[in-house]
């Protein structure tokens, strides 16, 4: 597969594993992932979040390491990107809030671009009304925010992933192997529709 140009739309307490993990496996299999914050410049830091699940009636919620972004949200332009990334934790409640990242948000699904997001990603989709009459994994949570923005929600194995065209949802970070591997699937069809045009 071609390298493809990603970006990574990420903020202050994301999930740990679900920014850490995707960021390094695109990079092993050599894509370029530029992760960018509004607000913040590259080499500057987000602090993570580490969302665990032990039993109780929600997630538990620890301090995670902080990530360095390696571009600046204010310089990128999603037109340059062949791919989105949206990681969950608690990042998307308030990026949703920024024009700037909805309009990026809606780019990628205008262009029919593949775009991955896992766990609250799908509050960035509803945000951005990009998921009306598609199929839309996500934290179980956030599902009353993904079948009010006109999506069916997949209630799937928290350790399952769910394609629809070029989008890739999951709902949390144990889908990662599912997660990945199918937006891995999503890229390598979009090289081979590029070859046939």
């Amino acid at each position: 597969m071609a390298a493809r140009k990603i970006l990574m739309i990420t903020g202050d307490f994301t999930e740990d594993y679900e920014t850490m993990v995707p960021f390094q496996t695109l990079l092993t299999v050599g894509h370029i992932v530029h992760a960018v914050c509004p607000g913040k410049k590259a080499g500057q830091t987000v602090a993570t979040s580490i969302h665990d699940f032990e039993g109780d009636q929600t997630y538990t919620e620890k301090r995670g390491h902080n990530f360095t972004l390696n571009a600046t949200f204010a310089e990128v332009d999603p037109a340059d990107y062949d791919a989105l990334v949206i990681p969950g934790g608690r990042a998307p409640e308030y990026l949703r809030l920024e024009a700037g990242v909805i309009a990026a948000v809606r780019h990628f699904f205008e262009a029919g671009k593949p775009v991955a997001a896992i766990c609250h990603g799908a509050q960035l989709l509803s945000a951005a009304r990009v998921i009306e009459g598609r199929t839309v994994s996500a934290y179980p949570a956030c599902r009353p925010e993904v079948e009010l923005a006109g999506a069916t929600y997949a209630d799937i194995a928290i350790d399952a992933a769910i394609t629809d065209g070029n989008l890739v949802t999951a709902p949390a970070w144990p889908a990662h192997p599912a997660w990945l591997g199918q937006f891995l699937d999503v890229l390598a069809a979009r090289d081979t529709t590029r070859q046939a045009a």
